[in-house]
């Protein structure tokens, strides 16, 4: 359920929530994190997608259920939507203005999220 007063607020802008969100993901050693900032693309309904991947459909639960629960408890923020959690191939979590998109290796690999959005700026973070 969204908490309408959850929409990042004023003072917590996406800007701020990206580095949160890899903290999130390197806590459960998230892999081949990368981050897609999509503001200057005119067809773009929001400013970032966060891209990782686990290496088993256990660990990313684990990455989904740890942003979920930090965001909760530090940030006071919920998503708007969490798709995927059944299967664990592809889950898709919507901050609104970010969205965190955390795949099972092989899911990623065919859909190629990040050749469709190739327009973005990509930056990849390293969390060796």
């Amino acid at each position: 359920m969204v908490n309408s007063n959850n929409a990042i607020q004023a003072n917590e802008k996406s800007e701020d929530l990206q580095d949160f969100i890899i903290d999130c993901i390197t806590d459960i050693k998230g892999k081949n994190i990368v981050l897609l900032d999509l503001r200057a693309l005119n067809d773009a309904t929001l400013d970032y997608f966060i891209i990782c991947e686990g290496e088993s459909t256990t660990q990313v639960k684990g990455i989904a259920h740890n942003i979920d629960r930090r965001m909760k408890e530090e940030r006071k923020l919920y998503s708007g939507h969490v798709e995927g959690l059944d299967h664990a191939k592809w889950i898709c979590m919507d901050y609104f203005d970010i969205a965190v998109h955390i795949f099972h290796p092989e899911t990623r690999k065919f859909y190629e999220l990040e050749q469709l959005w190739s327009d973005a700026v990509r930056i990849d973070i390293d969390n060796t």
